[in-house]
């Protein structure tokens, strides 16, 4: 327990969180509701938070940190202004959902911090923006054959509506090949500068 570089108390906070969080979503969303990048962050982040592995914190964090903080600042500026800057966070203000389920969901405003932490704990491994882009060719095309209509990861189009400007097809192989140029490279790029501003440091 002394060579631990993550607390145990975190890890088997987040742990049984996680245990609590996946029945609840599971019966409130559904399954396919697991193939957000969000939700299969949740799973990572646990098995890294074990693993204490840098690999798994710098691909979640490639594909997350923009998103998640996007969300983040969406849910501030609702709460503040009553309007939502961005979108996304709509459901959190929904009555129709119970209180405590949508206090769940504050996971996305834990996450970055957490993923940030881990990255100045642990190092930062330069091969997560690929394993991310890997995830993102393997989930986003079964999000796009599979119930369409959820838009899960945007796959359909951005902010959850479907579009029609071009064929469906051809937004998705845009899809996969402009995220990952557009926002998992430069992120990594940023998380190296990070890293290395970390390490001068110390």
């Amino acid at each position: 327990m002394r060579g631990m570089r993550i607390p145990l108390w975190l890890k088997v906070v987040w742990t049984v969180w996680v245990v609590v969080w996946v029945p609840v979503y599971w019966r409130q969303y559904g399954l396919q509701n697991f193939l957000f990048f969000c939700d299969l962050g949740n799973l990572f982040i646990t098995v890294g938070l074990w693993l204490e592995n840098s690999l798994i914190f710098s691909w979640q964090a490639t594909g997350l940190l923009l998103f998640q903080s996007l969300f983040a600042l969406d849910l501030l500026v609702a709460l503040v202004s009553g309007r939502h800057l961005i979108g996304g966070t709509e459901y959190m203000f929904d009555p129709h959902i119970a209180l405590w389920i949508r206090l769940l969901s504050l996971f996305h405003v834990a996450v970055p911090p957490l993923l940030l932490w881990a990255i100045w704990r642990l190092g930062y491994d330069g091969r997560g923006w690929k394993y991310q882009t890997l995830t993102a060719w393997m989930v986003v095309p079964i999000n796009y054959f599979w119930r369409p209509e959820y838009d899960v990861n945007w796959a359909r189009g951005p902010f959850f509506q479907e579009q029609h400007a071009m064929p469906g097809v051809v937004y998705l192989l845009g899809y996969l090949i402009l995220v990952p140029a557009l926002v998992y490279y430069p992120t990594h790029r940023l998380l190296v500068r990070l890293t290395r501003r970390w390490q001068a440091k110390s």
